[in-house]
């Protein structure tokens, strides 16, 4: 497990950027923390990293549910109560297909997502400081990643 801590968004994007160097071509990233704690800014630095998109244009998919960013998945299944709502979004040709999925309140269930996964958890200190564990699970190598381009 690697613990970070940030000080500020653009140090939380930055982190991103790293973390991204990091991940393997096909990943399934948990971004898991209370409301507040930086996923979405994470996320932004995740998929700023890979190549995907700036961080000016992710934002998070609430509403929309899913946001794609070519063979990124940015996901929010916050609003999202029942198992048979998530079934509709079709989780499983995502997880099959060569990509990083980053998906934000996965932890709310767990069954329904891949074992080997990453989490990475979010912890507000105060305003500004974030910190940020990152652990790989049940097999997905870090710094092993190839190109997404």
């Amino acid at each position: 497990m690697s613990v970070f801590e940030t000080r500020s968004e653009e140090e939380t994007i930055e982190l991103g950027r790293r973390i991204a160097s990091e991940l393997p071509r096909r990943a399934v990233v948990l971004l898991i923390g209370n409301l507040g704690a930086g996923k979405t800014t994470l996320a932004k630095g995740i998929i700023s990293g890979l190549g995907a998109a700036q961080p000016d244009e992710v934002s998070s998919p609430t509403f929309t549910l899913i946001h794609e960013y070519g063979r990124v998945y940015h996901i929010d299944l916050y609003r999202l109560d029942r198992v048979q709502e998530i079934a509709t979004l079709g989780l499983d040709e995502i997880f099959d297909r060569d990509a990083v999925v980053l998906i934000e309140w996965g932890e709310r269930f767990p069954q329904l997502m891949p074992t080997d996964r990453i989490e990475i958890r979010l912890r507000m200190l105060d305003d500004d400081r974030r910190e940020i564990e990152m652990e790989a699970v049940n097999g997905p190598e870090l710094g092993q990643r190839t190109p997404l381009r």
